[in-house]
């Protein structure tokens, strides 16, 4: 299992009810994810793997295990696309 964790370096972000609201000062770009993202930011702060994202929204949102799967892929593709992952 591949520990995933948000990039640290040249982005800033604040929790707001719950929701994310991030910075990528290098894009200079603002970005914004509801409570399911947020949930989902807030582990990749320390490190997360695929599964434990998928099984935490499982955990907090009583949906089926495959629909968190493919809610947490749809998410880390977003973040690669930003570059905002580390590695």
């Amino acid at each position: 299992m591949n520990e995933l964790k948000l990039r640290t370096q040249g982005v800033a972000w604040t929790d707001v009810d719950g929701e994310v609201v991030a910075l990528d000062e290098d894009a200079a770009v603002y970005l914004a994810a509801n409570s399911a993202g947020g949930l989902l930011w807030r582990a990749l702060v320390d490190g997360a793997t695929r599964e434990s994202l998928a099984e935490e929204l499982v955990r907090e949102y009583g949906i089926p295990l495959e629909l968190a799967v493919a809610d947490t892929d749809a998410f880390l593709a977003a973040l690669k696309d930003h570059a905002l992952l580390e590695g």
